[in-house]
């Protein structure tokens, strides 16, 4: 799970929403994003394990069904279907967080993955995302680039000031929350999803900006820059892991 994309900000303070142009309530519009530099990579990784690799972080795995230890306190099991499909099922705290099916094309080229899950705040996501093959195989083993994003239900999230100086951060279909004050210091990200240990850390970069670092006990994951277009109309949020040179760019709709 990407929590770069879990961001909400869900209270009222000192501060009007005209302080804060990128106060409102923001819908992720996949078709206008571009993960295209983003990839994920398996590897045999010796002994009967797979080695999964994203966004420099690493874990090991057998297609045994059995759960292993996976990024930032999930578990995740794996198994294989057939030659072409394999399943997998991601765990935190020994509670079901998402499924994933991965389908690869006829010729080998494509990975089709999709990932299904209930929402804490009721329903459930669907996303499916495309990759195109870059190296490696037959089957799984290889270097997979995202080609193409697609979901159900796109994440939607709130901003609103909170006090004088900060904003409090959540997502209310994950019931996830972080109270944060723009000054650059960690502060807790907290729901039934999200691993303990998850910070965020906020500045201003603008009047219409601000910039976010995500860590997982106490170790850097992601930095983000959000802005908000002169109409006010769309928030652009640029970013990538650390030590990772991929960037990704993800357009929010003001609803």
């Amino acid at each position: 799970m990407h929590y770069r994309c879990l961001v909400v900000l869900a209270t009222t303070g000192l501060l009007s929403a005209a302080d804060l142009p990128y106060a409102g309530k923001w819908k992720a519009n996949l078709a206008k994003s571009d993960f295209g530099e983003t990839t994920i990579t398996y590897a045999e990784a010796g002994s009967g394990q797979m080695r999964y690799t994203a966004d420099g972080l690493s874990y090991t795995f057998r297609m045994d069904g059995k759960d292993y230890p996976s990024l930032m306190g999930h578990t995740a099991a794996w198994k294989q279907i057939n030659a072409t499909t394999w399943e997998s099922s991601m765990k935190l705290n020994g509670k079901l967080v998402a499924t994933s099916a991965s389908k690869l094309s006829e010729d080998g080229s494509k990975l089709t993955v999709t990932n299904k899950g209930p929402k804490p705040g009721g329903g459930s996501f669907d996303t499916t995302f495309i990759f195109q093959r870059v190296s490696g195989g037959p089957g799984l083993p290889g270097k997979w680039k995202t080609k193409n994003v697609n979901s159900s239900t796109p994440l939607v999230f709130d901003i609103a000031p909170s006090g004088q100086d900060g904003l409090t951060i959540g997502v209310d279909d994950y019931r996830a929350t972080c109270s944060a004050k723009f000054d650059g210091k960690d502060y807790s990200f907290t729901g039934p999803t999200i691993p303990a240990g998850m910070t965020f850390a906020i500045r201003k970069t603008g009047p219409r900006s601000f910039e976010m670092t995500q860590k997982h006990n106490g170790k850097e994951l992601y930095r983000d820059s959000f802005s908000v277009s002169p109409n006010g109309k769309i928030l652009i949020n640029t970013g990538s892991a650390i030590g990772v040179s991929e960037k990704y760019k993800i357009i929010y709709d003001r609803q």
